[in-house]
């Protein structure tokens, strides 16, 4: 599924916003909304019921860390998308860590990813450690991570992916397959996955 062309006032408006005009932001954020709340939708439901943050409040946060975060040069309309992502994953991986730190350090059960890394259909993921699994992936290869990051935590197509990374849809494929493989084996070193 593709993204249509971003209308120009959508583009203008995102340069503006790069280039470090506070107003170009609060006329964007309502053209893009609901792209924004599938990708807090796409997030949220891999958390529990009771998760205290809810799809809006997710989005209004990362509306927050926007805002208050520098200016940087954005490229296309996918290339925002993806730092929106990147924004509530850092939103969640946050609040799971208060909530960790909240219990005082009670164990937080491994949650493998499957084939698909649909983390949507496990009851509580732990975020921690697939952020932390992520990171090690970017210190071994960045590109892999940010391609993770856009097809799973944004919601982004293969096409989307390709056009925020300015790589070809066929490298993306490569790098999904290999870094599904990679953080399958990474966050299930036991290989009880399955068992």
């Amino acid at each position: 599924m593709s993204t249509p062309t971003p209308p120009p006032e959508v583009t203008s408006l995102l340069r503006a916003w790069g280039e470090g005009d506070e107003q170009a932001l609060q006329q964007l954020i309502p053209l893009v909304y609901e792209e924004l709340r599938r990708i807090a939708r796409r997030h949220m439901a891999g958390e529990r019921a009771s998760h205290t943050l809810q799809t809006t409040a997710l989005i209004n946060e990362a509306y927050v860390r926007l805002v208050d975060g520098p200016s940087t040069p954005i490229h296309n309309r996918a290339h925002f998308m993806a730092m929106c992502a990147r924004l509530m994953r850092n939103i969640l991986v946050d609040f799971a860590r208060s909530r960790r730190y909240q219990k005082r350090g009670s164990g937080a059960v491994h949650v493998p990813l499957d084939e698909a890394l649909d983390v949507a259909a496990v009851g509580d993921p732990d975020l921690i450690a697939i952020d932390e699994t992520l990171v090690r992936l970017a210190a071994f290869d960045q590109r892999k991570s940010q391609v993770v990051e856009l097809r799973f935590f944004g919601g982004l197509s293969v096409e989307e992916t390709a056009e925020a990374l300015t790589i070809s849809p066929e490298t993306v494929m490569r790098d999904w397959k290999f870094a599904k493989a990679w953080l399958l084996r990474e966050l299930d070193p036991e290989g009880t996955r399955g068992h």
